[in-house]
């Protein structure tokens, strides 16, 4: 099957909080599917680009239920298993009242701590556009930069690009491990998606545009410097922009916001937008998702964008 993008990573049953404040202080939690790669998948997937997702869940009821919302977005499974043994995932929430919050993991014994470089099908990357890696699967098992390093060895010799969101989270690994995994993967990424609160753990604190200086030095194509509500910068070509931050109608929940802008990027990169059209479309999608509770719930259709970029008004009946 031909894919445009394909992913790797761990998916998550996120059980959301149904009221803002300490975690410690809610008693009842919505369940909902998460994951960054997966996010990323469904946004790609709902502005209408093909989507594959390798992974392994739990034979078990969450992991069920996983296979077929997913499923029910578009997303290609058919390099996703289901495995005895290895319970599914899961991350409660904590959202405070400015919609921002913590994450708090149960992901020891990931049922993708099955996979292995020997499950990685050479068909199935080099028939994608793009492989798109984080560094939040690097996070959860030792051997997971083993097996990123080996697919994008497999992409760059078969011509598809690779992109990247180093995506911290030091909940599951130190500073010390992930600069060492994931400057090791750097020379052979295409496309670097980072944050800039990413960039100043990884690099310190410096100007944007030594974030940028710093990333060219390992060959990487586009790179884009994501910075919340002041925007986002990008360089390609030698080609500098700074973007302004799209506006959200309200923030509610930050999760998946990157992710979401990560999908607008990879979108626009596809159908050759330039750099400046290619950040307003990413901006404006990660607007579009703080304003919806969930990971993935406000990642938006192409014809919401659409409306929202070319200020059009929605036809509600």
């Amino acid at each position: 099957m031909q894919n445009n993008i394909v992913t790797i990573g761990d998916a998550m049953i996120t059980f959301n909080p149904q009221a803002k404040g300490p975690m410690r202080y809610n008693h009842t939690f919505e369940r909902k599917v998460g994951g960054a790669e997966l996010n990323f998948a469904i946004g790609c997937s709902r502005l209408g680009l093909k989507s594959g997702w390798i992974s392994k869940l739990g034979k078990d009821e969450f992991g069920r239920y996983i296979y077929n919302f997913v499923r029910g977005e578009g997303i290609d499974v058919s390099q996703v298993e289901l495995v005895e043994g290895y319970p599914t995932s899961l991350n409660f929430k904590e959202i405070l009242e400015d919609g921002s919050g913590s994450t708090f993991y149960y992901r020891n014994q990931s049922p993708t701590s099955l996979l292995t470089e020997g499950c990685i099908d050479e068909d199935y990357i080099k028939n994608a556009d793009i492989l798109h890696i984080t560094g939040v699967f690097a996070a959860i098992d030792k051997k997971n930069p083993g097996i990123l390093k080996h697919a994008v060895q497999i992409a760059k010799e078969n011509g598809v690009k690779v992109s990247m969101d180093p995506n911290l989270r030091l909940k599951l690994w130190s500073l010390e491990e992930a600069k060492e995994a994931l400057f090791d993967l750097l020379p052979n990424v295409d496309i670097l998606l980072a944050g800039e609160e990413e960039a100043e753990h990884l690099l310190g604190t410096k100007p944007v545009e030594e974030y940028i200086e710093f990333f060219k030095g390992f060959g990487i194509e586009d790179i884009v410097i994501k910075r919340g509500e002041q925007g986002s910068v990008g360089w390609r070509k030698h080609e500098l922009v700074h973007a302004p931050p799209a506006k959200p109608k309200k923030v509610v929940d930050t999760v998946g916001a990157g992710d979401g802008f990560n999908a607008g990027y990879i979108y626009s990169y596809l159908h050759g937008k330039e750099l400046e059209e290619s950040l307003r479309v990413a901006n404006t999608i990660g607007a579009m998702v703080v304003s919806v509770s969930g990971d993935n719930e406000g990642l938006p259709y192409l014809e919401d964008v659409e409306v929202v970029l070319n200020n059009k008004k929605k036809v509600e009946r």
